[in-house]
């Protein structure tokens, strides 16, 4: 093995392992790599960082984060609640299916499982703990379900993989919606299950007059993934341009809606560009930290090594998907997602499995990793709004794994599942 890959990869971990942030650690490992080689001038070091910025279609990060900011203030994601709750709240455990509900139709605005977990999950945890359920199970369901936001699109991840990759995001769009929607699905079965033999009450079932109120309450924002999706895929305008549209969109709603004044539009955009220089600089991070793998063959060792194991591209998938479920739970979606990347693209390659295929599966397993202990992100943020305590949610949120792990293995096994619209509308 080369020298420079285990000063690289025990630099990483030993940095990881002192809390040191990833985007830091994966450029103090890069520099040290640098160093130990002596070979190269340090200016690479900024060229590189400033090089993995260098890409237009990043912009619909900052533009989708605020979209997503308006949207949960702008009283657009009460009225969506408000809707789901006349379609489905009659059935036993009635809010838990509204809660995967809003979150399928929320994902057409938002691109965010934390958007979805802080914004929407504040009015469905609210809702359900006056209706009787527990802290811990109403957290739990939020969080379950706050992953589908980033697999149907738009997808804030689906733009940093199609970057890395060089893949169409279009493409990535469509592949993630029958998947989302499976997800869904498979999360709903879990609640019929859990429900069918408990003492939860029942709602009285709506009226035609209570949907169709429901409904116009709630047609313009309902009416945001439509305008969104169809300008996307019509080809009106790129996903970059949709995340414009979608700002500027959910910002009219807002003033509609009397929800938004013109003094919170700072604390927005405040929160907007924090956001997104988190995610920014770890993509410039990660931008130094894939040129040196590559500089040094570091991808495809690991490709050479895995087909030394296996030539079956479902045996290499399997392989794939345990090593970032692993991985997943102690480091961050996003910073996970960008390191690995670089990574997979070779064997996916080498497999002759479509990039869009693994960037599907990249995805949802990384967003998986934001619902499991110690590291995820969407815990701790529910487990604050319910105010339980974040082990007892992840307790809780057990079946759901089962949930995520039954579709993450019919997604991976089946590649039609997340191929055929993109094939179908040859985005």
């Amino acid at each position: 093995m080369n020298p420079i890959f285990i000063v690289i990869l025990v630099s990483l971990l030993l940095l990881m392992a002192l809390n040191v942030p990833v985007a830091w650690a994966m450029i103090i490992s890069s520099v040290i790599a640098l160093l130990v080689d002596g070979s190269m001038p340090m200016v690479i070091v900024a060229q590189r960082l400033w090089g993995g910025l260098e890409s237009f279609p990043l912009l619909a990060i900052p533009l989708f984060v605020f979209a997503g900011n308006l949207m949960n203030i702008g009283g657009g994601a009460e009225r969506i609640f408000s809707f789901c709750m006349s379609i489905v709240g009659h059935l036993k455990g009635g809010l838990a299916y509204v809660n995967v509900l809003s979150s399928i139709i929320f994902a057409g605005m938002s691109g965010a499982a934390t958007a979805d977990a802080a914004g929407l999950g504040q009015i469905e945890i609210e809702a359900m703990l006056k209706d009787g359920y527990t802290p811990e199970y109403s957290a739990a369901i939020t969080a379950a379900s706050s992953i589908i936001g980033p697999i149907i699109p738009p997808s804030i991840p689906f733009v940093i993989y199609g970057v890395m990759a060089q893949v169409s995001i279009g493409s990535l769009f469509l592949a993630g919606v029958i998947p989302g929607l499976i997800i869904g699905i498979v999360i709903m079965l879990m609640i019929y299950l859990a429900m069918r033999k408990s003492g939860m009450k029942v709602r009285k079932r709506s009226s035609f007059r209570d949907i169709w109120t429901a409904f116009k309450e709630s047609f313009w924002a309902l009416l945001a993934p439509v305008i969104i999706l169809g300008g996307i895929f019509s080809g009106a305008f790129t996903p970059t341009e949709a995340g414009a549209v979608a700002s500027l969109y959910a910002l009219v709603l807002g003033f509609v809606y009397r929800q938004i004044k013109v003094r919170d539009v700072p604390r927005l955009l405040r929160e907007t560009m924090l956001s997104t220089a988190q995610v920014t600089f770890t993509v410039a991070a990660a931008g130094l930290f894939g040129w040196i793998l590559t500089r040094y063959n570091f991808p495809t060792a690991v490709t050479e090594m895995l087909l030394s194991f296996t030539s079956d591209k479902y045996v290499a998938l399997l392989l794939i998907n345990i090593a970032l479920l692993v991985l997943g739970c102690f480091i961050d979606s996003t910073a996970l997602l960008i390191m690995m990347t670089p990574v997979l693209i070779p064997i996916a390659n080498s497999f002759g499995i479509s990039l869009i295929h693994m960037g599907l599966i990249v995805v949802i397993c990384c967003m998986i990793g934001i619902n499991t202990p110690p590291v995820g992100i969407c815990l701790y943020i529910v487990s604050d709004i319910a105010k339980a305590p974040m082990m007892k949610v992840a307790r809780e949120m057990l079946p759901f794994y089962v949930a995520y792990l039954v579709s993450l293995f019919f997604i991976s096994a089946f590649p039609q599942i997340s191929l055929f619209l993109p094939n179908l509308l040859k985005l």
